[in-house]
């Protein structure tokens, strides 16, 4: 059986606080899949069952999380981009995360597997 995953890419080139950064994966996270159920709903019910593996990853600059963003549309991987409401911490429109998959690890992993754990 293939093993799936979901990617979080994190900008590391803004000050959040540890909470408004959670919010902002979980986000990520969340539309990610949702686009996932919707384009890709094999790979969602499969990384469903294996217990949604995630992994939080630093990313850079917005630069770098839309450069990577793009490629993984280019290959066909669910993707969400995430920007800030700009209510408490940030100016509205901030971009903050991407998400990737769920999607095959391996395909993810020639992707990401160059980035950091956050």
């Amino acid at each position: 059986m293939r093993e799936l995953k979901q990617a979080i890419v994190v900008r590391t080139d803004i000050k959040m606080s540890k909470g408004k950064l959670a919010v902002q994966v979980a986000h990520a996270a969340v539309e990610a899949a949702y686009k996932a159920l919707r384009s890709k709903p094999e790979w969602f019910y499969e990384w469903l069952e294996q217990g949604q593996k995630k992994v939080v990853l630093k990313g850079g600059s917005e630069k770098d999380l839309f450069k990577l963003a793009e490629e993984a549309k280019a290959v066909g991987l669910p993707v969400s981009i995430i920007r800030d409401a700009g209510h408490t911490e940030l100016p509205p429109g901030t971009l903050t995360a991407i998400g990737i998959g769920p999607a095959p690890s391996e395909v993810l992993d020639k992707l990401t597997g160059k980035l950091k754990l956050l």
